[in-house]
Formats: C-alpha cells, sequence, structure tokens
C-alpha cells in the first residue's frame, strides 16, 4: 500500500473479499487488486462474482502460486492483469495505469 500511496494513488485495503463486496455500496473503486489466495473466496472467485452481478471493476491478480491454466481462467473472467509475485513495483505500477486507462 506504501508504495501505491506513495505514487500518488488513493488506496483502500480491505480484509477479505467479502469486506471488499460491503464496502463497494459507497462507490465503485477506479481498480481493484486482488491476491489469487484470499481467504473464503479467491480472487478469481470474486471476479466471477463481481461479473454475475453486472459490477465492471478493472482487476489486477497476483500471486505466489502460478499454476497451469489460472493466468488464463483470470483473464477470461476479466481480469485486466496477471502478476506473478515477488511483484516487481513498475509492472505493477504499469498494469494498474493500463487497467486505468481501459476502463475509461
Amino acid at each position: 500500500m506504501r508504495l501505491l500511496e506513495a505514487s500518488s494513488y488513493e488506496v483502500e485495503g480491505f480484509g477479505s473479499a467479502r469486506d471488499l463486496l460491503s464496502g463497494l455500496a459507497a462507490g465503485l473503486p477506479e481498480c481493484l487488486i486482488v491476491d489469487l489466495q484470499m481467504p473464503n473466496m479467491t480472487g478469481l472467485e470474486l471476479q466471477q462474482h463481481l461479473a454475475r452481478t453486472g459490477i465492471t471493476i478493472p482487476t489486477i491478480v497476483i500471486t505466489a502460486h502460478d499454476e497451469p491454466g489460472t493466468k488464463e481462467r483470470c483473464i477470461a473472467a476479466g481480469a485486466a492483469a496477471y502478476l506473478l509475485k515477488p511483484l516487481r513495483k513498475a509492472s505493477l505500477l504499469t498494469a494498474i495505469d493500463r487497467a486505468i486507462e481501459t476502463s475509461t
């Protein structure tokens, strides 16, 4: 979060996908960064849930556990980017900028 704040992004963190979904009533963010391995609802499940409910938010999926086919499933579900940990700062910032640009 510090990297994003230092790069002049307004950042809000959530403890889980359910917390995020509850927070959407206050407004949609310009971009989501989700971990593939989250408790109770994975990043992919969150993407699929948002799509089913008609909510479109550019989403960047990050993971340390890349498995065959996972990237393709995330992209098919609408992910704007799929990044592997450890994240390179420049790659993350570029992915955010692209995700925001393509959504406007």
